[in-house]
């Protein structure tokens, strides 16, 4: 009897010791788009994450191959179709398939503030931020579009093309994969249109949040 005992406080103890292989990542995104001199928030909402892209990207990273790391937050014009009457419909986000893309991106500008490509760092950057003891950890990739930029967009925010160049409603980040010119979606967002003009600066505030799924009451 003694021996049996043994037996299975031997086997609870080798049980108990086991490592957890089980883990998983949970990665969500949320876009907040704004005017940062009257504060109107023109989206607030959610995005699409690319996860075979993300999970190539991760591994690149942590395995410090020089790849993988959010490089340009890129815009379009092409996630929404409007027809005569007005009425609106959203295309779904692209998040499958190696080449996936916007639909017809129109501008985009690098975010990466340790890219010499990088023109103003202190407004276009990627922020780590963590708290000790959380098992997750936020990237804030901030992008503002000036005044000025970009070139060509109309004078004012009053126009009835909602088809326009600068009128945009779709964004995703991309990610470094060897240069300027060969860059992988990882995120995807559709949203309803909002026009960039010369008259007003919007904000893009683009937060992926990392998670870790081992313990989920610490988060």
């Amino acid at each position: 009897m003694q021996n049996t005992n043994a037996q299975q406080e031997k086997k609870m103890d080798s049980k108990e010791t086991k490592p957890n292989e089980s883990s998983t990542v949970n990665i969500q995104g949320h876009i907040k788009i704004f005017d940062p001199n009257t504060k109107e928030v023109f989206i607030d909402k959610r995005n699409a994450i690319h996860y075979e892209n993300m999970s190539e990207a991760l591994a690149q990273s942590l395995a410090n191959k020089n790849l993988g790391y959010i490089y340009q937050m890129s815009f379009g014009n092409g996630g929404t179709s409007v027809d005569p009457t007005g009425v609106i419909t959203y295309l779904p986000p692209n998040s499958t398939g190696q080449n996936a893309d916007l639909y017809n991106e129109t501008y985009s500008k690098v975010v990466d503030d340790n890219s010499s490509t990088n023109t103003d760092t202190s407004r276009n950057n990627l922020t780590v931020l963590h708290t000790s003891g959380r098992v997750y950890t936020d990237i804030l990739v901030s992008c503002l579009l000036d005044y000025g930029e970009p070139l060509g967009q109309q004078a004012f925010d009053n126009s009835t093309n909602l088809n326009g160049e600068y009128v945009f409603d779709e964004l995703g980040l991309k990610s470094w994969n060897g240069s300027a010119s060969d860059l992988k979606l990882i995120t995807h967002v559709i949203f309803h249109p909002v026009q960039k003009s010369l008259n007003r600066q919007i904000q893009n505030d683009y937060t992926i949040r990392i998670q870790t799924l081992t313990n989920l009451s610490a988060a």
